[in-house]
């Protein structure tokens, strides 16, 4: 390849090369990933989650609710009941969820984290891959 061919290549076909080489050198097999969003209500976990899924960022997303989350906020240590949002996509749509999220959020900082699927059956990652865009 010359250099010349180089330039004219978009810049986001390099990081994608970049992201896969890291994640391979992390043990990372797959460009799917896990995102953990916690949410007030289960009313606005439904209406986030659906909102992901009919826009083809996630494919599929689980809504457990009642759960119990204690942390610190503005320097005061909350205990509150909270809906948790477990929402499968690819990597590089991650961008585009966390947008959306915070666009139909009603917390000031959202919880959106995202883990890495290592390994999965080959049949459920390429659904996933086809249930997005």
């Amino acid at each position: 390849m010359s250099f010349a061919f180089a330039i004219d290549l978009p810049i986001c076909f390099f990081n994608r090369i970049f992201a896969k080489i890291f994640r391979m050198s992390k043990g990372i097999l797959t460009d799917e990933i896990v995102v953990f969003i916690t949410a007030p209500s289960e009313s606005l976990a439904v209406t986030i989650a659906r909102s992901l899924v009919e826009a083809r960022l996630a494919a599929c997303a689980n809504i457990i609710k009642d759960i119990r989350s204690i942390y610190t906020w503005q320097g005061k240590v909350e205990d509150d009941t909270e809906t948790l949002m477990i929402v499968k996509t690819r990597q590089e749509l991650f961008d585009k969820l966390k947008s959306k999220v915070k666009e139909l959020h009603s917390y000031d900082l959202p919880e959106i984290i995202a883990l890495p699927i290592i390994a999965g059956s080959d049949g459920y990652l390429k659904w996933l891959r086809e249930s997005t865009s």
